[in-house]
């Protein structure tokens, strides 16, 4: 569409003081009120196309034949809307360089084909960042640009205009603070994030037309839970007025939505919001979305089939193949390995997992403070620093000690191995999931072990759900659940180094 897809909105402004810039817009909009009579902030547009289907109605034929004669002029004519992110003047005629969401068109004013207020104000008036509304043909220029040529009265038009300096010119507009502080500027300087953003929610309508077409009912269950259940996270604390009670924000949807299999739906999901009181780094944001899904009669294989099939889907109907870059390295979608969580270990430890001495001197040269900790937790911890890093390729881990997993059905003949698996791709965690445990008894018993070893401070807002426990004693078929980062799959599919770049409004600690 454009010979300068990423022009930067702070191409041609002179270098000037911030201040003498603002206050220059400020006359500006005035000018605008008192000398054209204009409304700087505009009002309803009937008729408007993006600049790309502008752009992709050129026709080369018609513009050749006005070309050859001027009479002759069936060239479309097309009405756009964009954002200034070059003005050019060059005596009677201005090049401005538009951008809307799907990208970049010129549009060109000349003095003889419009009206002159509407060549004041393009020639004096406008300023990087105003958002303008133009209509008029489109012709190639001796350049060979594709241009809208504004034609005819009111056909340039100011829709808002801006009293910000554009982005990059005095706030840097690659500095990561800045694009996540103002993801607004961030979105017209870089043309990237939009289409990052787009094909977000791209790959969200896929997922849930997975999961739709496999028979799955997406539910809404509570995000303020009187009980902060269904993983072991610090939650959010809140309080009710009315009912005056402390409420959390939900660490997971698992226990409601394992409530609905008791009550007789066969298949649901969940895709929304999950909030966690703990750290934040390149693949961890306080609030964040997660897709959880709870299949009665399944188990831990009909869910990783699922699993892969979600991942599969997207990779070749969103992104276009089976194969996707991330970064310096190549994921192939199309090949899932399945692999022992024990196994995993020795293969990379270099010794039995059940070696409890080697096991402490292991996690002491990892800095991992062995003091106080059962076997497997220490296990889970040095598994984390000394495992995770070598599983780049789709991996699902599987039979992961009973121990580390309360919620999970141990398998029949191994009772000491949980029915659960993880999914890992390029050294992240990309799904959870478990034969789910649907025996009452047996599930309060590890919720009241896991409480157990909690420190005092997560045992203030811990407890047992004890209208869980009823519910499953009314009886929960057996089942398979699955959980999914949603915003770490974005990460993937969009070659995304921090969930930050993936996430509109990431958490920021306030400015000093």
């Amino acid at each position: 569409m454009s010979d300068k897809p990423n022009a930067n909105p702070q191409d041609n402004q002179p270098e000037e003081n911030p201040n003498d810039l603002l206050a220059d817009r400020r006359k500006k909009l005035d000018r605008i009120r008192e000398e054209l009579d204009i409304d700087p902030f505009g009002q309803r547009v009937d008729g408007l196309i993006s600049l790309k289907a502008a752009f992709d109605q050129y026709d080369e034929a018609a513009d050749e034949a006005h070309k050859a004669d001027s009479e002759t002029d069936d060239r479309p004519v097309v009405k756009i809307a964009g954002r200034i992110i070059q003005h050019r003047v060059m005596g009677n005629l201005i090049f401005m360089r538009l951008r809307d969401a799907s990208g970049d068109l010129q549009l060109a004013v000349s003095k003889k084909a419009i009206d002159r207020p509407g060549f004041d104000l393009a020639k004096k008036l406008v300023d990087l960042g105003d958002i303008v509304v133009a209509q008029g043909p489109l012709a190639k220029t001796k350049t060979g640009e594709v241009t809208c040529w504004a034609t005819g009265d009111d056909s340039f038009q100011l829709a808002t205009k801006s009293l910000a300096l554009p982005p990059g010119k005095f706030h840097g507009l690659q500095d990561p603070e800045t694009r996540y502080r103002k993801r607004y500027m961030d979105m017209y300087a870089n043309p990237q994030v939009i289409q990052t953003f787009q094909k977000r929610c791209n790959i969200v309508s896929k997922v849930r037309d997975v999961m739709q077409d496999e028979g799955f009912l997406e539910v809404e269950t509570p995000m303020l839970q009187a009980i902060a259940g269904g993983a072991a996270a610090r939650p959010f604390v809140t309080h009710h007025n009315a009912l005056d009670m402390e409420l959390y924000m939900r660490i997971a949807p698992e226990l409601y939505l394992k409530r609905l299999l008791v009550g007789g739906l066969p298949k649901v999901f969940e895709i929304n919001r999950n909030f966690r009181n703990e750290g934040i780094d390149r693949s961890h944001n306080p609030e964040f979305t997660m897709l959880e899904a709870y299949e009665a009669f399944g188990d831990l294989y009909s869910v990783m089939d699922l699993t892969e099939k979600v991942f599969q889907t997207v990779a070749q109907q969103v992104c276009g193949s089976m194969k996707l870059p991330y970064g310096e390295i190549e994921i192939d979608y199309g090949n899932f390995r399945r692999a022992k969580y024990l196994e995993l270990f020795e293969e990379h430890n270099g010794f039995a997992p059940s070696d409890h001495d080697k096991l402490v001197e292991k996690a002491k040269q990892l800095h991992i403070d062995p003091a106080g900790k059962d076997h497997d937790l220490l296990l889970n911890e040095v598994w984390e620093e000394t495992v995770e890093e070598h599983l780049v390729q789709p991996t699902f881990v599987i039979d992961y000690p009973a121990s580390l997993c309360p919620l999970t059905k141990r398998k029949p003949d191994e009772p000491e191995i949980a029915e659960r698996f993880e999914l890992f791709i390029a050294k992240m965690e990309l799904a959870n999931a478990y034969t789910e445990l649907n025996d009452p008894d047996v599930q309060e018993a590890n919720f009241r072990q896991q409480i157990k070893g909690m420190d005092d401070e997560e045992n203030t807002f811990r407890t047992v759900d004890e209208d869980f426990l009823e519910a499953l004693r009314v009886g929960m078929p057996p089942a398979g659940g699955l959980g999914i980062g949603i915003d770490r799959l974005i990460m993937l599919m969009t070659n995304s180094h921090t969930i930050r770049d993936v996430i509109l409004f990431p958490l920021m600690r306030p400015q000093a």
